[in-house]
């Protein structure tokens, strides 16, 4: 009978604490600037440090809460109620389906079988080779043009779901 080798606490790698770069500080700082309560720069904050870094961390809660002068519980409600603030890894192009009622009764169904086919992934996964992370969003904004989606800051729509590999296509 084999055992596994044991582990000691003291044998694991240290967590490296998290430190705002001088980017994402000036970001911070110059967003604070533009609201009379701190609160207000929290979507701000949390956007100047995924924008670099690509999702905020856990342990970058606390750091961004220090640097507007809110505490880290504020500041986690906010990261955590707004859908585009990722928690987690995400691929280098996000893709957001809207799943509203609109673009639903528009062919949501369709474009997001087609999605999960082509990328071989389901809502809330990330492809293999991190290109792509799928996500649904309860409304993008955009009734008049649906089914719509999002693929980072571009928005498409209508798309039909034989549009679908070439609209991937688009993002290396």
């Amino acid at each position: 009978m084999s055992t596994a080798p044991v582990v000691k606490l003291a044998d694991l790698p240290k967590a490296q604490p998290f430190v705002l770069s001088d980017e994402e500080r000036h970001e911070i700082e110059h967003a604070l600037g533009h609201y009379p309560d701190s609160r207000a720069a929290s979507i701000d904050a949390l956007k100047a440090v995924q924008k670099r870094r690509g999702y905020v961390c856990d342990e970058a809660i606390p750091v961004i809460a220090e640097a507007i002068g809110i505490s880290a519980a504020d500041l986690e409600g906010v990261a955590t109620f707004y859908s585009l603030i990722f928690r987690r890894p995400v691929g280098r192009h996000v893709i957001t389906v809207c799943d509203s009622i609109s673009c639903f009764l528009t062919g949501y169904d369709e474009l997001k079988a087609e999605l999960v086919k082509q990328l071989g992934i389901q809502p809330g996964q990330t492809t293999q080779d991190n290109r792509f992370t799928l996500l649904p969003i309860c409304c993008l904004g955009a009734c008049d043009r649906g089914p719509t989606l999002m693929i980072g800051d571009d928005l498409h729509g209508p798309v039909e779901p034989a549009d679908v590999k070439k609209l991937l296509e688009a993002y290396p």
